[in-house]
C-alpha cells in the first residue's frame, strides 16, 4: 500500500512538473495603444489624411472646371478624362495605404519580437483577448519603436 501511495504521489507530482515545462510564458501587447502612440504611425497617418484631403480638393477643382464647360462634346471628354485620373489617384492612395499599414505592423512585429526575446516571453497575444494574465510589453514596444 506503502508504494501505491508513493507511486501515485510521484506520477501527480511528474504531472505538474511536466506541465510547468511545457508552459509558454505569454506577454500581453495593446496593438491598439501602440498604433496611438507610435510617432511613425501617427506621421502616418496624417500623411493619409492629407492625400484624401487633396483628393477631394481635386474632385472640387474639377467640378468647378465642368460647370464652366457649355459644349456638351467637351464636358463628356472632360468628365471621362476626370473619372480616368481620379481613379489612378484612388488606386495609388489605396496601395501606398497598403504599404504604409504593412511597413507600421511589420516595424511592431520586429520591435515586438526583439522584447519578447529580451524578457524571455514565447508567445505574444493582444491584450483584447486576454482576461488576466500575462506579462504587459505594450510600453516597452512603444519606447523601442520611438527610439528608432
Amino acid at each position: 500500500m506503502k508504494k501505491l501511495k508513493l507511486a501515485v504521489v510521484a506520477f501527480l507530482a511528474s504531472l505538474f512538473i511536466g506541465a510547468n515545462a511545457f508552459a509558454d510564458t505569454v506577454g500581453v501587447l495593446n496593438y491598439k495603444n501602440v498604433l496611438m502612440s507610435y510617432n511613425y504611425a501617427k506621421e502616418t497617418i496624417k500623411l493619409l489624411d492629407n492625400k484624401e484631403t487633396e483628393l477631394q480638393q481635386y474632385m472640387l477643382d474639377k467640378e468647378k472646371q465642368y460647370k464652366n464647360l457649355a459644349n456638351p462634346v467637351e464636358r463628356k471628354s472632360f468628365e471621362e478624362k476626370v473619372q480616368r485620373e481620379y481613379k489612378s489617384k484612388v488606386d495609388a492612395l489605396s496601395k501606398m495605404r497598403v504599404q504604409k499599414e504593412e511597413e507600421i505592423f511589420n516595424n511592431i512585429m520586429a520591435v515586438a519580437k526583439r522584447v519578447a526575446t529580451q524578457k524571455k516571453i514565447d508567445v505574444i497575444v493582444d491584450s483584447s483577448v486576454v482576461l488576466t494574465g500575462g506579462i504587459d510589453i505594450t510600453n516597452e514596444v512603444v519606447s523601442g519603436l520611438n527610439n528608432k
